[in-house]
């Protein structure tokens, strides 16, 4: 199994944004995005990379999201 890429929030943001998530809001440093049902929350640390698990959940909703049929693409 492939290692995860290393993202910062920035990055994570702009794969987002790309399959069609809607920024909803921020709470502190955190922004959450949605799209259809999924929702995910990325945390903005000054520049630091996200740990592997929320690259793993960002990831797989951007995947998750293309790949469904409800998807309005």
């Amino acid at each position: 199994m492939p290692k995860l890429p290393r993202l910062t929030a920035a990055e994570a943001e702009a794969l987002l944004l790309k399959s069609a998530f809607v920024w909803l809001r921020s709470k502190g440093s955190h922004r959450i995005y949605a799209k259809g049902g999924r929702r995910v929350i990325v945390p903005f640390h000054s520049g630091a990379t996200l740990h592997p698990k929320t690259v793993k959940e960002v990831l797989d909703a951007v995947e998750e999201t293309s790949n469904s049929p409800f998807s309005p693409e």
